[in-house]
């Protein structure tokens, strides 16, 4: 990125980035986001999680734009307008299940309207799917279900944690999310920081003017960065803030 280019928007990864260990905002990163706000730079929530569980936090941060949910399995306006969504297929959900019980793993699935987890519905078909997820602390376990994955044609493969895996719709990212709201913006990449920690943020660290990784990130986000920032619980997001859009 040029020196002089200015950032217009800054999107955050939540869990193990903008948010602590204790699923909190730092005071510190809370007044580094609301300056961003003052100087008109978009902040946006650029999450794994579904809606619901994210838009309590861009309320609370009095958030004014856009929220990027499920790995840009959704976009959505902050007063809660649906602008873009990719969902998997209910039969594909179903066999992803099925899998995840024979080998033995923990799994949640997100629909459109809630999240499953380590429970499934009476029918896969009743609900609107955007993504599965499953981790376990064995590591044979998460090797033979990204084996059993890779047979499946159709589906994008990311974590957000070592412990896990993730599977949104081909295609789907956070990155190509924020390619979107460009568009409707009328920014660019370029004018975009982004932070994250895990394999699901690695796209749009890699495609943003800055991409920022967290101390705690996983190391090949480390390695794809622009730079490296503290730890999510010593306010590693407002310092990047600090260091980057507030000088």
């Amino acid at each position: 990125m040029a020196n002089n280019t200015k950032i217009k928007l800054i999107a955050l990864d939540m869990d193990g980035t903008l948010l602590t260990s204790n699923h909190e905002v730092s005071q510190r990163t809370k007044n580094a986001i609301a300056k961003a706000l003052e100087k008109d730079i978009h902040v946006v929530l650029s999450t794994g999680r579904g809606f619901q569980t994210c838009h309590p936090f861009a309320k609370e941060l009095k958030l004014t734009s856009y929220l990027i949910t499920a790995n840009g399995g959704e976009i959505w306006t902050v007063d809660k307008r649906l602008l873009n969504q990719h969902l998997l297929q209910a039969e594909t959900i179903e066999k992803l299940w099925n899998t995840g019980k024979e080998v033995g793993v923990d799994m949640w699935m997100i629909s459109t309207d809630r999240i499953f987890r380590n429970e499934a519905p009476d029918n896969f078909y009743d609900y609107k799917w955007l993504k599965f997820g499953c981790q376990s602390k064995e590591q044979d376990k998460l090797d033979r279900m990204v084996e059993d994955l890779s047979y499946y044609e159709g589906l994008e493969l990311t974590n957000s944690l070592p412990i896990n895996v993730e599977v949104n719709p081909k295609g789907v990212s956070k990155a190509k999310a924020l390619h979107f709201l460009c568009e409707k913006i009328g920014i660019t990449m370029d004018e975009i920081m982004a932070c994250g920690d895990s394999l699901n943020d690695i796209k749009m660290i890699q495609e943003a003017g800055i991409g920022v990784a967290m101390g705690n990130a996983q190391e090949a986000i480390k390695n794809v960065s622009n730079y490296v920032t503290d730890t999510n619980d010593n306010d590693g997001v407002a310092k990047a803030i600090e260091k980057f859009v507030l000088y």
